[in-house]
């Protein structure tokens, strides 16, 4: 893609920010952005429609969720989610409550998904910046995610495949070997599900406003 075409391309992708019950609406878009990204290496995903967008709704329960949608034209192409800890699932607190994290203080950054073609023009800064200032008001002091780890030599790992850790380094944010939560799916090439290995990673934020009343909504 030329450099003209690539200008022409990001003029025409609008960036939407959806809270709470407003997010219902985008359930069925993001739930298909999400298998089609997690599909590839090193998520390898097989999920469904429906499970997806039962898995979505916590960001729907919570009051102070936020799901950030890139779209060009009518379809989604880019999302990514936040919601404070309290709000997460419990199986994302587990890990903090057992490192004696004070989950009042995190942010949950759930997913960050962009189509192959729309990646390397900033918009993956974009959602980290987004998300962090959801954070600074809500008055939470850190960030936290998680990313799945695979063997180097794994059978499906494409030659041109490179970790984002460097750049998730860059940004801030450290990687907590130590903290990890097991979640099972099932990956393309196997017959059955399998358990994998999350580990997270944190950012202690600065300038952090007051927090906004208003508690769980889970």
């Amino acid at each position: 893609m030329s450099a003209v075409d690539r200008q022409q391309s990001r003029e025409r992708l609008r960036v939407e920010i959806r809270e709470g019950s407003t997010i219902r609406a985008a359930l069925g878009p993001l739930a298909e952005l999400r298998m089609r990204v997690f599909y590839e290496f090193p998520y390898l995903y097989v999920g469904s429609q429906q499970y997806e967008e039962q898995y979505l709704e916590v960001y729907v329960r919570s009051q102070r969720s936020r799901v950030i949608l890139v779209w060009e034209g009518e379809r989604v192409v880019g999302a990514s989610t936040v919601i404070p800890l309290l709000d997460a699932p419990p199986e994302m607190q587990a890990p903090f409550a057992q490192a004696a994290v004070d989950l009042a203080t995190v942010d949950y950054l759930g997913e960050s998904v962009l189509l192959p073609e729309f990646r390397g023009r900033g918009l993956g800064h974009k959602f980290f910046e987004l998300r962090e200032a959801h954070a600074r008001e809500y008055g939470l002091s850190a960030c936290a995610f998680c990313a799945v780890e695979r063997p180097s030599d794994h059978p499906l790992r494409p030659v041109e495949h490179v970790p984002y850790d460097a750049f998730w380094a860059k940004r801030g944010y450290q990687k907590l070997p130590a903290m990890r939560a097991d979640f099972t799916w099932h990956d393309r090439d196997q017959d059955a599900p399998t358990t994998k290995s999350m580990v997270f990673w944190l950012k202690r934020l600065a300038q952090v406003n007051q927090p906004t009343p208003g508690g769980s909504a889970v």
